[in-house]
């Protein structure tokens, strides 16, 4: 079968490569795709976001499947446009990818079907908003609510520091669109982990849990990124807690989508916080995690394309999901100026060939007269697989400290979370 899948970053050569491993699969396409994908398929340069044409992309190959993967084309409405062209998408309508798009809409579902998430107010106007803050003498988290390229999220320290990102987003409009309502939340204390499940829009098949590493630098320090790295699976989420959110968090939010007439078809993905209460939703996305994929999918033993199928079909069933052992641990490289102002056109030196149990997916990568060269934020992440969350990390930034490129950044230290609890 043929399959077009759309999107151009880590998370899509992760996909690729995955996609790839089927025996279904005769002929993939990807659009754009990066430097990385074009050695797993034929790569065609249309925007993920350009959604008229990747319609027309799609009436022009005829694929057996679209697999939409990115936010953006997903909010858009790409795959209604793909299911009214008679062509089969998995992912999520624009109408039930809302649970990303609309953190106002998201907060909505977890009140109507009973999901334990922060207290939170909903603004639009700055006035009131600084009143309520200095009324209550306490920071806030506050997030955009619409898509902001995974940075309209502040999470502030003080009083001074909730106003300056009101400001930011009402005001002055750093945001545009996505930033002219504003959702105010409670800050919660614990630690960050990534939940992802399959969904055929009646039921859900959990994976494994992950953890992503938002900050640029050492320590969580530095400013919010797209994702610094990530691994999985997470010891403090043992098979009896997945099995809890599962049904206290995931289902609820399958259930309620398909009660508001939006049945929910794809990846759904809940960003939790470990409280001392009790797991915390903090935001649900529509589509898989970047960089969660490129550490998911390595340990996934099952068929990608059979489970895509299933879920599209409405016969996704626990059994078609199964994992290998081991862990898995990414290290992304970024570009000099991420995630201000990333700089693009350095020369990439890669290994000769990839070391032992390691695998290495592009993202902002492209071809310049027949150099690979430097073309976003986001540059590459180097992998490691082990029987130990300790030999993948090792793995992984042993492949790491053999690409070079300048300027790159990348944290030492991803993983320590789980490598903390490993030596407790």
């Amino acid at each position: 079968m043929k399959i077009l899948l759309v999107g151009g970053g880590g998370r899509e050569h992760a996909l690729a490569w995955k996609i790839q491993q089927s025996p279904l699969v005769t002929e993939l396409v990807i659009a754009p795709g990066n430097a990385g994908t074009a050695t797993l398929g034929r790569n065609v340069a249309v925007k993920a976001d350009d959604i008229a044409g990747q319609v027309t992309l799609a009436q022009a190959e005829h694929p057996d499947l679209v697999v939409v993967a990115p936010d953006n084309p997903l909010a858009l409405g790409l795959v209604d446009r793909l299911q009214a062209a008679g062509l089969r998408a998995f992912g999520p309508t624009a109408a039930a990818a809302r649970i990303e798009a609309s953190k106002a809409f998201a907060k909505e579902v977890m009140a109507r079907g009973g999901i334990p998430t922060a207290e939170s107010i909903i603004v639009d106007d700055y006035a009131a908003a600084e009143r309520f803050v200095r009324a209550g003498g306490r920071p806030w988290v506050v997030k955009a609510d619409g898509l902001a390229l995974g940075k309209g999220v502040v999470v502030a320290e003080t009083v001074e520091e909730t106003l300056q990102a009101l400001r930011a987003m009402l005001q002055e409009g750093v945001f545009g669109a996505a930033g002219a309502r504003v959702v105010l939340e409670e800050r919660l204390q614990g630690e960050e982990v990534s939940f992802l499940a399959f969904s055929d829009g009646g039921r859900v098949v959990p994976m494994l849990p992950a953890q992503d590493h938002k900050r640029l630098l050492d320590g969580d320090g530095g400013p919010n990124t797209g994702g610094m790295g990530a691994y999985a699976p997470v010891a403090a989420i043992g098979p009896e807690l997945s099995t809890q959110l599962t049904t206290t968090v995931m289902q609820p939010a399958i259930n309620t989508l398909a009660e508001l007439g939006c049945p929910f078809v794809g990846v759904l993905y809940a960003g939790l916080m470990l409280t001392a209460g009790g797991p915390q939703v903090l935001e649900f996305n529509a589509r898989f995690g970047d960089p969660e994929t490129q550490v998911l999918l390595p340990l996934l033993a099952s068929d990608l394309v059979e489970i895509m199928l299933a879920c599209v079909a409405g016969r996704l069933a626990p059994d078609q999901v199964r994992w290998h052992e081991g862990s898995a641990l990414g290290v992304v490289l970024a570009a000099p100026g991420y995630p201000a102002q990333p700089l693009s056109g350095g020369r990439i030196e890669l290994p000769a060939e990839l070391p032992p149990d390691t695998l290495l997916f592009h993202a902002g990568t492209a071809e310049q007269a027949g150099q690979l060269v430097v073309g976003g934020g986001r540059v590459l992440t180097a992998v490691g697989l082990g029987r130990s969350l300790e030999e993948a990390r090792d793995r992984g930034y042993a492949l790491a400290d053999h690409i070079n490129f300048a300027g790159r950044q990348l944290r030492r230290d991803i993983g320590w979370r789980g490598l903390r609890t490993a030596d407790v």
